[in-house]
């Protein structure tokens, strides 16, 4: 499917199933079907249809890509929506992982959230981590929307972190991607995408 990056995604309009690849796949489908289940109710997610060793099955759910409402001009209510959905997800005391418009389903008319995506990553963690990789990800991939960033921190509706703490939270995760494709492939051209966007995101100031 559209957007998806890390694992084999296809769907047929009324299930999507994603097939996990790379090291730790197990562990991290078992991540992910696990927190969907727990968050069923709580937040907007896909219902979980069908787990496998291998795959994960949920119900196909209708929204437009927060990448694709980026690209028409959307920004502002995207960032809006994205901090007041963060928000809820701290409160209930877990990091999503992989936190951003690129794995967020909306509202066509309402920009309200239709489904929060890919929750292999989600742990226990500091707030920071999201906060940071909303940035880094607009940085990376919609620097014309930069500065409209401060709609999303103040959606969020709690004290920004410094500079200094949300820089060191996105080296640190372009650190952790680079760990995980040397080791999927060695030498390949995952190890040297991130090894560059390690570089490009150590030199950036505020």
């Amino acid at each position: 499917m559209k957007h998806g990056y890390t694992n084999s995604t296809f769907g047929d309009g009324a299930l999507v199933v994603k097939c996990y690849e790379g090291p730790e796949a197990a562990f991290r489908l078992s991540t992910e079907s696990r927190y969907l289940r727990r968050l069923r109710g709580r937040l907007p997610v896909p219902r979980v249809h069908q787990v496998t060793s291998t795959s994960l099955t949920t119900r196909f759910v209708d929204g437009s890509h927060g990448q694709d409402l980026l690209d028409d001009g959307r920004a502002v209510e995207v960032f809006t929506e994205c901090g007041r959905m963060l928000a809820r997800i701290h409160r209930l005391g877990i990091v999503h992982g992989d936190y951003g418009p690129q794995n967020m389903l909306f509202h066509p008319d309402t920009f309200e959230t239709a489904a929060i995506l890919d929750w292999e990553w989600a742990h226990p963690g500091r707030p920071v981590e999201d906060l940071a990789w909303v940035e880094w990800i607009v940085r990376s991939h919609h620097p014309e929307h930069v500065a409209l960033l401060p709609h999303f921190f103040s959606a969020y509706g709690e004290p920004v972190p410094s500079w200094a703490e949300r820089h060191a939270a996105m080296l640190e995760r372009c650190r952790g991607l680079l760990d995980f494709c040397t080791r999927w492939e060695p030498g390949g051209g995952g190890e040297k995408l991130w090894r560059e966007r390690l570089d490009v995101t150590a030199a950036w100031t505020q």
